[in-house]
């Protein structure tokens, strides 16, 4: 299906950017910085918000938690789970920039596919969250399905206000070349890229640098996992104690016209409650460095 579709243009992609619910905001326009649930998820997840509040984030992303399916909302979630999740937040003086939602069934058919995704973006909107996070798909077999239920919802996902975006999460999908050409085959300014310069670096055991990777995705990214790494698997930890150069990442993703957007904390260093707390913290306070500096 990618090779059929006709490419977009980096300009063409760009230019597109300012009309889309999740879009980076304007020049000067501030970061939405905040902090994922998953460094929480052994715990229910209003523990995850009450401490991201605590930490002083204004933003917070709804990815794993303790419940069976490991997620706050996924396929098997119900139109009130998205409203409690929602509410949840806003008691905390939260808003919801990201979620992760896993698979939507296109492994079964692309009907189903089209079903699941739908039902995705309607928790979004249900909740108040103006971007869904894909994590894309690993087996060659399902690949043209994939991207045809995307390609088939994302003007639904428009109109819902919901902007859908897709992460480097190994598989075919874990380099920013290979985002740009799936971006590029599904051809539709609603789907867009959200960057994991920890994921870079964990899918290429060090190998590639994502300063380097982050360039053929100009114009074409809305977010950020902000996800540091050790050799040789390790991505529990605080961002700014691995080696992820955060500054060069950031300069790479200004220069392809990054001015604003969605910045969030995916992974801590595991501790208890209280070292959680002052992690987040830290992170907090690292992340609002970075785009001062």
């Amino acid at each position: 299906m990618i090779a059929r579709r006709a490419f977009l243009g980096h300009a063409a992609l760009a230019a597109a950017a300012t009309a889309l619910p999740g879009a980076a905001p304007a020049a000067g326009a501030p970061w939405r910085i905040g902090c994922y649930t998953r460094p929480w998820d052994k715990m229910d997840y209003p523990v995850a918000l009450d401490a991201i509040a605590e930490a002083g984030f204004k933003h917070a992303g709804l990815m794993t938690t303790n419940t069976k399916s490991r997620l706050v909302l996924c396929l098997d979630s119900t139109p009130d789970d998205a409203v409690r999740a929602g509410d949840e937040a806003k008691k905390r003086g939260l808003a919801i920039p990201s979620i992760y939602g896993g698979g939507f069934g296109a492994e079964k058919s692309v009907a189903d596919g089209i079903a699941g995704l739908r039902h995705l973006v309607d928790l979004c909107a249900l909740c108040g969250c103006p971007s869904l996070l894909l994590g894309g798909n690993g087996k060659a077999e399902v690949q043209e399905a994939y991207y045809k239920c995307v390609a088939e919802c994302c003007a639904y996902a428009a109109e819902k206000k919901v902007e859908l975006v897709l992460k480097p999460h190994g598989g075919l999908n874990a380099t920013g070349p290979q985002l740009r050409d799936i971006l590029r085959g599904v051809n539709h300014p609603n789907f867009r890229a959200w960057y994991d310069a920890g994921n870079i670096l964990y899918y290429s055991d060090g190998a590639r640098s994502p300063v380097d990777d982050a360039a053929p995705l100009a114009g074409m990214v809305t977010g950020w996992c902000i996800k540091d790494w050790q050799p040789p698997k390790d991505v529990a930890l605080t961002p700014g104690d691995g080696k992820v150069d955060f500054p060069a990442v950031l300069g790479a993703l200004r220069r392809g016209g990054l001015s604003g957007g969605s910045l969030v904390v995916e992974c801590l260093k595991p501790g208890d409650p209280a070292s959680l707390l002052a992690e987040a913290r830290r992170a907090r306070l690292f992340v609002e460095q970075l785009v001062a500096g």
